[in-house]
């Protein structure tokens, strides 16, 4: 088996005309060629028998999926999980390992290892969640699963789902609430679910899955996914609900579990906008906010959920506002919520320390990556966020130059004259005001 020079192959490479089939391969060009052919991709707009698949365990382990999945995998990186093996490791004898993991699959021999759990921080706060990190080979298998699966699914899921979906993401569920909220839907039932991704029942989301899946091996797999140990310093346990943050087939399975949540909302008219477990419900009049939380409520409930009991209410989005992946919103603004100012400040803090060594240009390298990042996605903010952030940087950078030449305490007006905006320019800082003014023109356009 030869290995493409291409990361991520592309079913849109094929010739594609006119053709019932060629439109077909069109909408569905985000697919895993080696896995979704035109024939099948027909069925799957057309349904098939019963509106249940079968026989796709061949497609799981084809070695073609395989390596595509094994691709994506070495291109995104990570640690090495409970058996040490590094991605460069595993890529280093890849036609090895894959050759071992389709024979695995192929004869029902193939097991997951533990999943290795650590606490990250989260953004903004002292507080931390897990995050499972498979072993190279299970992620590896994980996405062969998911070529095979997500299609099956993504053509059930609501229109108001953004995460971990393609051709969707974050700034399309943020230009909808936006959206929304202009056109009146100003009163916001602001949800949270607890530990989601660590309480999904086992069952109830097998269940959900078997609706569509009827592949008794591929069921099992998954399931021996979900049901693999966990590592966590020296104590290993058996998870009893749950989907690992961090594991290749979790967003997918987080998805299908909610996906009834979302139908039962458009069902009941109401605008939900869903990431993940992040979703807010925005409607016109209070009375139906507080309608949609008792749907919320009740639903949750029977499925085994928990919304956190503080920090999901209803909101007046033009007095109160609320929090929704990464931004604040409030009347018709939006602008990043603390939290967001906060990582992103700390970010900044560590790259511009008085005691840093390097000289001007080289801080100034390392800083523009992470302003132009950070730029791009809160882009929509008001200009006194960036107005203000400007002028923080650069009293930083004027702190550093400062020390250097013997001088203690925070930069005053004498230190604006001798390092003036245009100092900083020259040496080619990012400026966010300036971009944000580019934007806008370019918008205007």
């Amino acid at each position: 088996m030869a290995k493409p020079n291409e990361q991520e192959p592309s079913v849109v490479s094929r010739q594609v005309g006119t053709t019932q089939a060629g439109e077909v391969l069109l909408r569905w060009s985000w697919t895993e060629h080696a896995v979704w052919t035109e024939r099948m991709l027909t069925a799957l707009e057309r349904g098939v028998k019963g509106n249940c698949w079968f026989s796709l365990i061949d497609k799981v382990h084809s070695e073609k999926n395989l390596l595509a999945a094994m691709t994506k995998v070495c291109a995104n990186g990570g640690a090495p999980g409970v058996d040490r093996v590094t991605v460069e490791q595993f890529d280093h004898e890849w036609n090895t390992n894959l050759e071992r993991l389709a024979e695995q699959l192929r004869t029902g021999t193939y097991r997951p290892q533990a999943v290795l759990r650590a606490q990250i921080p989260k953004p903004g706060s002292r507080e931390t969640r897990p995050l499972g990190i498979p072993t190279v080979r299970d992620r590896v298998v994980q996405g062969a699963v998911r070529h095979v699966l997500e299609p099956i699914f993504e053509k059930e899921f609501a229109e108001h789902s953004y995460g971990f979906r393609p051709r969707r993401g974050c700034k399309d569920a943020l230009r909808r609430v936006n959206h929304l909220i202009k056109q009146g839907y100003v009163y916001v039932m602001d949800a949270d679910l607890k530990s989601y991704f660590d309480t999904i029942p086992h069952g109830p989301l097998m269940d959900r899955v078997r609706e569509r899946i009827a592949d008794g091996r591929v069921l099992t797999l998954i399931e021996s996914f979900l049901k693999a140990g966990v590592m966590e310093g020296q104590k290993e346990w058996t998870p009893e609900a749950g989907a690992p943050q961090g594991a290749v087939l979790s967003p997918l399975l987080s998805n299908i579990y909610l996906n009834p949540l979302d139908h039962l909302m458009a069902v009941q008219g109401f605008e939900m906008v869903r990431y993940a477990d992040d979703f807010v419900i925005l409607c016109k009049t209070a009375e139906d906010a507080q309608r949609a939380l008792e749907q919320v409520q009740q639903w949750t409930a029977q499925a085994g959920l928990t919304l956190h009991p503080t920090k999901t209410r209803i909101v007046d989005a033009r007095t109160e506002g609320f929090d929704f992946l990464g931004y604040h919103f409030q009347g018709r603004a939006r602008w990043p919520r603390e939290k967001s100012l906060n990582k992103f400040k700390d970010t900044i803090r560590e790259k511009t320390k008085r005691t840093n060594g390097q000289s001007l240009t080289m801080i100034v390298a390392s800083l523009n990556p992470t302003l132009r990042g950070w730029f791009a996605y809160f882009k929509h903010s008001g200009k006194s966020v960036f107005r203000d952030l400007d002028g923080w940087i650069r009293m930083r950078l004027r702190s550093i130059l400062r020390k250097r030449i013997g001088l203690k305490g925070r930069p005053g007006r004498k230190d604006s004259d001798r390092w003036p905006n245009t100092y900083f320019a020259k040496h080619g800082l990012f400026n966010l005001t300036t971009a944000r003014a580019l934007a806008c023109q370019s918008s205007c356009r």
